[in-house]
């Protein structure tokens, strides 16, 4: 690998500073677990990395961490099948832990809205995720996809009210 010149290794350390959390909080919002999580944040973070120092040029950082942490996203659940309830309670789950009144209805609530997404195509569920929960800009949005701004808030849109009439059905 070559030497990685000083200034991309202190965009890159910022971009570290900037987007670790709100990459862990996506993550953790799509895969619901802490460690598989933090791992894959991390993971994006090196494949960035090796990108840079093998003399890759990233123009949008932001962008190119967003997709290679959804690459790894969507590998990790290929590669593994969701658990049933019985491994789960082997391995410790107990339904009846008690909760906080509050803990529980913002479960209740994140479980609702992830039912709606779940309905909607994985496309226009990242959009809606990436939008409302990380709070990326269309135009962030558009460079992670590589799509025009106007076909993304369209798109935006368009997954908003398939939310909506899921919702309403119900």
């Amino acid at each position: 690998m070559k030497k990685v010149p000083e200034k991309l290794e202190k965009d890159f350390l910022q971009a570290y500073e900037e987007l670790s959390s709100p990459l862990y909080r996506h993550c953790f919002f799509r895969v619901s677990s802490h460690e598989i999580a933090v791992d894959i944040v991390q993971e994006s973070f090196t494949k960035t990395w090796k990108q840079i120092a093998q003399g890759e040029e990233i123009r949008n950082i932001r962008a190119f961490i967003y997709k290679v942490m959804n690459n790894l996203i969507i590998d990790h659940y290929r590669k593994h099948k969701s658990e049933s309830l019985d491994a789960l309670l082997d391995d410790g789950f107990d339904p009846t832990e008690s909760k906080s009144q509050e803990k529980i209805l913002n479960d209740a609530e994140l479980n609702l809205v992830g039912k709606f997404l779940e309905q909607i195509s994985s496309k226009d569920r990242d959009l809606v995720v990436m939008r409302f929960h990380d709070g990326l800009s269309v135009k962030e949005i558009a460079k992670f996809f590589g799509e025009s701004e106007n076909n993304i808030s369209v798109r935006l849109h368009r997954a908003l009210i398939k939310v909506r009439k899921k919702f309403n059905e119900k």
